[in-house]
C-alpha cells in the first residue's frame, strides 16, 4: 500500500492562526437597523459561548438627516474564547453600510482590518452628504485595509422580490442580508435569529418571511460567493465558564433586575418614579415589564414629579426609587435634600452622559461625580455607589437598596451610558446566598403622656420608619430643620448644629458595614496603583493585565463605595509610590482622594464622550513607570 505524509511548514501552519477573540463594529445610518443587528449578533454569540462586551454608539441627534456623518449609528462587539472586559480597542472587520458610516468609523479600524462595504449606498448624493470628494471605494485611499464591496442593498432587494414588498420596505430588510452575511462569517447558526423574526413579525407574516429571506441570502453569499482570501469563515470557540444559568444582560436590564432583588431581599413594594431621558429610559422600560413583582412604575410630567412621587412612596412605607441622568438630577436636587433632611429611604440612579446641560445625550462620561458627593446646598452628604459593568449593575443595585433602609437614606447610585447600553454574558446568581435585609417598621405607641419621636436614634444613628397612619403614632416631618427626637420645627442654633452633626455622622457610620477595599489585580503595595471607579474597570483591568505579565510592577484597584469609602482606603493608597486615576471627566476623582487621604493622585483625564481604550491607560502606565 502506498502512502503519502506531508508536514506543515510553519508558514502554512500559522497562514490562518486559531482567533481567540475578534472585534466586529456595524455602522450605518440611524434608520439602517444597526443596533438590531448588532443585538441579534450578540444574542447568537452568546448562544455560541463565546465571552463578549458590547458597545452600542447612537448619533446624538434625534434624527439627523439621512446619510450625514451626524446620523451615524454604530454597534460594536468583542467575542472570544478568553476573558473579555472591553468591547475591544480597534475593530477588526468594519461593516459600513454608507459613505457616512465609512468616514465616521474606519480611522477606528485596525490597520490590515477588513472593510465590508454596501457600494450600492455609494451614490455621488450619499458620498456629498458624507463629505468625500472621491469614492473611497475607487480612488485607493483605503489602500491600509482589506476592501470588500458589493451591492449589500440590491441584493437585499432581489432577495425579497417574491414578497411584493416596495423598494423602502424592501430595503429595510438589508440589515439582516449584513447579519446573515456575519453569521455565516464567524459560524454562527440562524435558527434563534429566525425563530426571532417569526416571533417579532408574528402578526405580518409577511415582513418575517422577507426577512428571514434577507438573513439567507447573506448566509448563501458568504457560502457560495468566492470573495477572497479576506473574506473567509472565522471559527472562535467558546469561552470557559463556571457551571451555571447564564443570560445576555445589558446595564438597565441588570439594574432593574437588582433593584427589585433589593426591594425583595428588603420585604417591601417598590415603587419608581421616572421621567424618561437618555441614557436613563431602559430602566423605566424594564421595570414597567415587572408589575407581578411588586413593582408600581410611574412616568410623572417632570423630574421634580418623579423624584418627589419616590419620596411620597417612601413615607407610605414603600421602597423609592428614581433615575435619570445629569441634567435630570440637577433637577431632583432640592429634593434629594428633602429626602436626606427628612431622612427617608430613596434610591437615585444616575445614568451618566456627556454634559454639561444637554451635552452629548447619546455618549458616554463620567462627569457627576462633584454632582454625586457634592451636589446638594446645605451639610448633606449622601452615600454613592459606582457600578463597573452591566453585570456588576446588579448587586450595586441591591447594595443600594441595602445602606438606603438600613441607614434611612437617600443613595446615589452611578451608573453610565456605556454601561446601561452595553452587554455582557451573566451568570445568573443563587438568591440564596444574598442576605435578606427585612425592614421593620416602627409600631411600639409611646407611653401615656409620651410624645412619639420619630427621630429617636438607634445605635447607627438611623430614625425608625414609621408608617403614616399607624394608630397613635402620628407624626410631622418636612423639609424644615427640626429638634432632635421630636422631630418638631426648631430654628434654634443648638437644634440645627445637632442634627447636622447627627446626619453627618449616619452616612459615615456606613463605612462600618461595607467590606474594606481590595485590590482587584496585583499586590497591596508597590510602584504604582491604578485607581478607577465606574465603567472604566474593563480597560484598566486589561492594561494592568497585560502590563503586569511583562514584569512592570502596577495593580488596579477599583471603588465601588466613593461615599463614604471603605475604611482601609487612605492605607492602601499610601502603600504605593504612585497612583494613577483614568476617568471619563477632567479628575473629578483624583481630587476626591487627594482631598480626603491627602496622596499625590494624579489623573488620566478623557472628555471624548467615548470609553478609553486599552493602549491608552498601557501607554499612560508605561509613562508613569518610566
Amino acid at each position: 500500500m502506498a502512502s503519502a505524509t506531508h508536514l506543515l511548514t510553519p508558514e502554512e501552519a500559522y497562514a490562518h492562526p486559531v482567533m481567540e477573540s475578534m472585534v466586529v463594529r456595524f455602522a450605518g445610518d440611524s434608520g439602517d437597523g444597526m443596533q438590531l443587528t448588532g443585538g441579534q449578533f450578540t444574542l447568537s454569540t452568546a448562544l455560541a459561548g463565546n465571552d463578549l462586551a458590547t458597545f452600542p454608539d447612537f448619533p446624538a441627534e434625534i434624527r439627523a438627516p439621512q446619510g450625514t456623518t451626524f446620523g451615524v449609528s454604530a454597534f460594536q462587539i468583542n467575542f472570544g474564547s478568553t476573558a473579555i472586559d472591553t468591547a475591544g480597542d480597534q475593530p477588526d472587520v468594519l461593516v459600513a453600510m454608507n459613505p457616512a458610516a465609512l468616514k465616521t468609523n474606519v480611522k477606528a479600524l485596525r490597520d490590515g482590518g477588513l472593510i465590508i462595504a454596501d457600494e450600492g449606498e455609494f451614490t455621488a448624493r450619499n458620498l456629498t452628504k458624507a463629505g468625500y470628494t472621491s469614492n473611497p471605494l475607487e480612488d485607493e485611499s483605503l489602500a491600509r485595509w482589506q476592501l470588500v464591496k458589493f451591492n449589500i442593498s440590491q441584493l437585499t432587494m432581489d432577495a425579497v422580490k417574491p414578497f411584493g414588498l416596495g423598494n423602502k420596505e424592501a430595503l429595510r430588510c438589508k440589515n439582516m442580508w449584513t447579519l446573515g452575511l456575519a453569521l455565516w462569517m464567524f459560524d454562527r447558526d440562524r435558527a434563534p435569529i429566525t425563530n426571532w423574526l417569526t416571533t417579532k413579525f408574528a402578526k405580518a407574516p409577511t415582513l418575517a418571511e422577507a426577512n428571514i429571506a434577507a438573513l439567507n441570502a447573506g448566509h448563501a453569499y458568504g457560502e457560495t460567493i468566492e470573495m477572497g482570501a479576506s473574506v473567509r469563515q472565522h471559527h472562535i470557540a467558546a469561552a470557559p465558564a463556571e457551571p451555571g444559568l447564564y443570560r445576555t444582560v445589558t446595564g438597565a436590564e441588570s439594574l432593574a433586575v437588582g433593584l427589585v432583588a433589593g426591594a425583595q431581599l428588603a420585604g417591601l413594594p417598590m415603587f419608581f418614579g421616572s421621567y424618561p431621558i437618555t441614557p436613563a429610559s431602559p430602566l423605566l422600560h424594564h421595570l414597567s415589564r415587572l408589575k407581578e413583582y411588586g413593582i408600581t412604575t410611574f412616568q410623572a410630567e417632570d423630574e421634580i414629579a418623579a423624584i418627589c412621587s419616590a419620596i411620597g412612596a417612601s413615607y407610605a412605607g414603600q421602597l423609592g426609587i428614581t433615575s435619570s441622568s445629569g441634567p435630570g438630577i440637577a433637577l431632583k436636587g432640592e429634593a434629594m435634600g428633602l429626602a436626606f433632611i427628612t431622612e427617608l429611604p430613596l434610591v437615585i440612579v444616575n445614568s451618566q452622559r456627556g454634559g454639561p446641560s444637554t451635552g452629548l445625550p447619546t455618549k458616554t462620561e463620567q462627569s457627576d461625580l462633584y454632582q454625586a458627593v457634592y451636589g446638594r446646598n446645605g451639610d448633606a452628604p449622601i452615600p454613592v455607589i459606582a457600578c463597573r459593568s452591566p453585570s456588576d449593575a446588579f448587586d450595586c443595585a441591591i447594595e443600594a437598596c441595602r445602606i438606603a433602609v438600613r441607614y434611612m437614606t437617600p443613595v446615589l447610585l452611578l451608573s453610565d451610558g456605556y454601561i446601561a447600553n452595553a452587554a455582557e454574558p451573566w451568570k445568573v446568581p443563587d438568591m440564596a446566598t444574598y442576605a435578606p435585609f427585612p425592614v421593620s417598621f416602627h409600631t411600639d405607641r409611646p407611653a401615656d403622656g409620651e410624645q412619639v419621636m420619630p427621630y429617636a436614634r438607634n445605635d447607627e444613628l438611623a430614625r425608625p420608619w414609621i408608617r403614616p397612619g399607624t394608630p397613635g403614632l402620628e407624626h410631622r416631618i418636612g423639609g424644615i430643620e427640626k429638634a432632635p427626637g421630636s422631630g418638631n420645627i426648631d430654628y434654634s442654633p443648638e437644634a440645627h448644629a445637632e442634627m447636622t452633626r447627627t446626619r453627618v455622622q449616619k452616612v459615615a457610620n456606613i463605612a462600618d458595614s461595607i467590606p474594606d477595599q481590595d485590590v482587584m489585580l496585583g499586590t497591596t503595595s508597590g510602584k504604582l496603583a491604578v485607581v478607577g471607579w465606574g465603567s472604566t474597570y474593563g480597560p484598566i483591568h486589561q492594561a494592568v493585565r497585560r502590563l503586569r505579565a511583562t514584569g512592570m510592577d502596577v495593580s488596579h484597584i477599583h471603588i465601588r463605595h466613593i461615599a463614604p469609602m471603605p475604611k482601609n482606603m487612605s492605607v492602601l493608597l499610601k502603600s504605593y509610590e504612585r497612583i494613577l486615576v483614568p476617568e471619563m471627566n477632567t479628575g473629578q476623582l483624583k481630587t476626591i482622594l487627594r482631598d480626603l487621604f491627602l496622596v499625590d493622585a494624579r489623573p488620566l483625564n478623557k472628555v471624548s464622550g467615548q470609553p478609553f481604550t486599552i493602549a491608552e491607560i498601557e501607554a499612560a502606565i508605561t509613562a508613569a513607570l518610566a
